[in-house]
């Protein structure tokens, strides 16, 4: 029955587009592709620093944090989520123009990564309003590890687009690869010495003031 249902869907999505609806669906999803991952990059970005707004004084926490609970919700809402309907939308359009990349392989392999980033789309909601509440238990550290993954389902799904069933899995790709966790690691190492440098300066501040 699913095989059955796998070959007659093309032919239940064609339908008699104008010769340039395939370029404009082409460039509207690449506009909201563009959107929906500019927005997803600073969003988390903006989760780290709520979460490290904690390590201020009560009064400025506060207000930090209302201002970050703020500035999450209109990314969310007002670009990211819209940038998402956009890619979403038009990549139907895209299948609609051109129902036979539906039997391939490359493109089963996109529609898996893209399953992945709706729910990485979804669960970035979730830590919003766990944020909101109060009641996050995620780390500014594990904040930053989970905000590497969209950049690599973009790598994928870049991939996969450009080279379609021809995928590469030589030494090629596994240097970008490579070259991915290695910008990933040093992002996270850079944090790391940011935050231990200002710690060690404010525990010189502190010990000069002593001293005074």
């Amino acid at each position: 029955m699913l095989a059955s249902l796998s070959s007659s869907l093309p032919a239940l999505m064609a339908f008699a587009w104008p010769p340039e609806a395939y370029l404009w669906f082409k460039t509207l999803h690449i506009v909201g592709v563009v959107v929906w991952f500019a927005g997803l990059f600073y969003l988390v970005r903006l989760f780290i620093y709520h979460r490290e707004a904690e390590e201020l004084e009560p009064a400025l926490t506060a207000a930090f944090q209302n201002q970050y609970a703020l500035m999450e919700r209109r990314l969310a809402n007002i670009i990211t989520t819209p940038g998402m309907v956009v890619a979403v939308v038009c990549a139907a359009g895209l299948l609609s123009v051109n129902p036979a990349w539906l039997k391939q392989g490359w493109m089963h392999a996109k529609l898996a990564v893209v399953a992945a980033l709706l729910a990485y789309h979804w669960f970035c909601y979730r830590l919003m309003g766990q944020l909101q509440s109060g009641s996050c238990r995620w780390s500014p550290k594990q904040l930053r590890a989970l905000n590497e993954l969209p950049t690599l389902l973009l790598v994928i799904v870049v991939m996969l687009v450009v080279f379609k069933n021809q995928f590469p899995t030589g030494a090629a790709t596994w240097f970008i690869v490579a070259l991915v966790v290695f910008m990933a690691a040093s992002i996270q190492f850079y944090a790391r010495w940011r935050r231990l440098r200002a710690e060690r300066l404010a525990a010189e501040g502190a010990a000069d003031g002593a001293a005074g």
